[in-house]
């Protein structure tokens, strides 16, 4: 079975990241995963507290923007936290939101090749090689690291287009495919980035012996999640084109039962492990739970640990593979 995670919302402070990475970590959870968005905590900055307020749990970034951080500069910090905590992080990198990177001064001129070049140069450095580059956005002189970690974190892309995806399957170890992530996403992201890339998805999450009030709980979020920029990914699923005409008409509220059903990991918790199984089969190696916004994430936490256990699949120490 799939590796199974929980990611921390971007909407809490930092100061309780501590004790829910401590909550998730006992509840049996493989991963636990932090945001980086504009203007909410500094990634690194969580990560690092997150690994040290645990012991086994792998901490996943999900994602930085390839182009907030200098590539040296970003690999001294991973290297950093790599040696400290060696085999516990996972690094992803995505473009950033194109109106947050303006507003910083930092929107590439070729997100592509940003996006490519900083993976590119981030896996050399790490691997302790000398690089020097002179890219359409990264620019090295002669640039090694003094402490290469001895286990590298692997580097995820956390994208969506095709061509995005092409470039992590190429300069990256693994893919984020963000909420809604659907057997046909999985499958069709697999037919772009290869067999050995390791792929992990995202779903709002909602445990309720009710389905009809499981979907209640999880749309608000859900429908919050379907904005327009989703409309290609959703395009695999037989109602694609339905739901995103929706969608485009301002009416996403207006979602199915059976839709909700698909694009959510919600319900009782056979259904809950059949959609898991789903997404595994399919090809997710890690599936990341995302909880209501709305709710406490202390009993977000507790419905995981019941869906960690079921079926008796024990939790799984140590980084994705790749």
């Amino acid at each position: 079975m799939s590796r199974l995670g929980l990611r921390i919302p971007r909407e809490l402070p930092a100061r309780r990241v501590t004790d829910l990475a401590r909550r998730a970590e006992r509840a049996g959870l493989d991963e636990v995963w932090i945001v980086e968005d504009c203007f909410y905590a500094g990634a690194i900055a969580i990560a690092a507290t997150v690994l040290s307020a645990t012991e086994h749990v792998t901490v996943g970034i999900g994602v930085l923007p390839t182009v907030a951080r200098n590539p040296a500069i970003a690999a001294m910090e991973l290297a950093a936290l790599a040696d400290l905590y060696p085999g516990r992080l996972i690094a992803g990198f995505g473009h950033g939101v194109p109106a947050w990177m303006r507003q910083i001064g930092a929107y590439p001129a070729s997100p592509l090749a940003a996006l490519d070049e900083t993976l590119t140069a981030i896996r050399r450095l790490l691997a302790g090689e000398e690089v020097t580059t002179d890219g359409r956005h990264v620019h090295l002189d002669a640039v090694r690291l003094e402490f290469p970690p001895a286990v590298a974190p692997p580097l995820f892309a956390g994208v969506r287009g095709p061509k995005s995806l092409a470039v992590g399957g190429k300069a990256a170890d693994g893919t984020i495919l963000a909420e809604p992530a659907t057997p046909e996403y999985v499958r069709a992201t697999r037919e772009i980035v290869g067999e050995r890339h390791t792929i992990t998805t995202y779903n709002w999450f909602a445990l309720d012996d009710d389905p009809a009030r499981a979907r209640a709980r999880v749309r608000a979020d859900l429908v919050a999640a379907l904005t327009p920029s989703t409309g290609p990914h959703l395009r695999p699923l037989p109602f694609g084109e339905e739901l995103f005409a929706l969608i485009r008409q301002g009416r996403a509220d207006e979602l199915r039962d059976e839709w909700i059903d698909r694009l959510t990991i919600s319900g009782p918790l056979d259904q809950c492990a059949a959609q898991r199984k789903a997404l595994h089969d399919a090809g997710s190696e890690s599936v990341v739970l995302l909880p209501l916004l709305a709710e406490p994430l202390e009993d977000a936490i507790s419905a995981a640990g019941e869906l960690a256990r079921h079926g008796g699949t024990p939790p799984v120490s140590g980084p994705s593979p790749v």
